[in-house]
């Protein structure tokens, strides 16, 4: 299967039956185990992600792209606390859900700003880019370029996720278990920590804080590298 068609698959499938699978796990409502674990464990790395940026004190006012937004899981939250943020995703039906929650939450107002737009589109230049859970759906060579592009908008700091190629994670995945059945989403795709390390040193940022979120069926090595000054 060709990069194309990886980023083809991925868009279809958020735009139907995916839409409403994942909406429910990122909503609040009933789920399956499965997928309340996957729930916890996506909501782990938004609260990570949060509690570092919220530890160094400069929120307010900071421009930040959130690229692969979903359904405004992390972009809400940002623009509560002041941030400046550009919310993007490839699923036009994502971003109407994260539309819809940030009217509901935050009333009417122009931040977040959402558009409907896949990662190689993106333009402009924020202070902080993050990229949280959309890695897993690219092979390699399309991930680097993805992560590349994404150093290319950031001024100060680049923030992603993605499911880690350990050994173990390798075999969940080979017998099927990494996202069973009906929780299943598009081909899961493990990167190797060290491969992601030396993409974001060729970019001319370095790591500056980690973490692991590790549920039963939720994998995410989640990295902080800053631009070298």
């Amino acid at each position: 299967m060709n990069v194309t068609d990886d980023k083809t698959i991925v868009k279809d499938y958020f735009n139907s039956t995916g839409f409403d699978r994942w909406r429910r796990i990122y909503g609040d409502g009933e789920v399956n185990k499965v997928q309340l674990d996957i729930r916890n464990g996506h909501q782990q790395t938004v609260d990570a992600v949060i509690s570092w940026l919220t530890a160094d004190n400069n929120l307010a006012g900071m421009s930040i792209c959130d690229a692969g937004c979903g359904v405004g899981s992390l972009s809400i939250p940002l623009a509560q606390a002041g941030a400046k943020v550009y919310a993007s995703d490839i699923s036009d039906k994502m971003v109407e859900e994260a539309k819809e929650r940030a009217l509901n939450t935050l009333g009417q107002g122009e931040n977040p700003t959402f558009a409907v737009q896949d990662l190689e589109t993106l333009s402009g230049s924020y202070h902080t880019v993050i990229c949280l859970d959309v890695l897993i759906h690219y092979p390699q060579d399309k991930a680097a370029e993805m992560i590349s592009h994404l150093c290319s908008l950031s001024q100060s700091r680049l923030i992603l996720s993605f499911a880690p190629k350990t050994f173990a994670l390798s075999i969940l995945k080979k017998i099927g278990s990494f996202f069973p059945g009906p929780s299943k989403a598009t081909r899961a795709y493990l990167h190797r920590e060290a491969d992601v390390v030396k993409i974001l040193e060729s970019n001319g940022f370095s790591v500056q804080r980690q973490s692991m979120t590790k549920t039963s069926f939720y994998f995410s090595r989640l990295l902080e590298a800053n631009r070298h000054s």
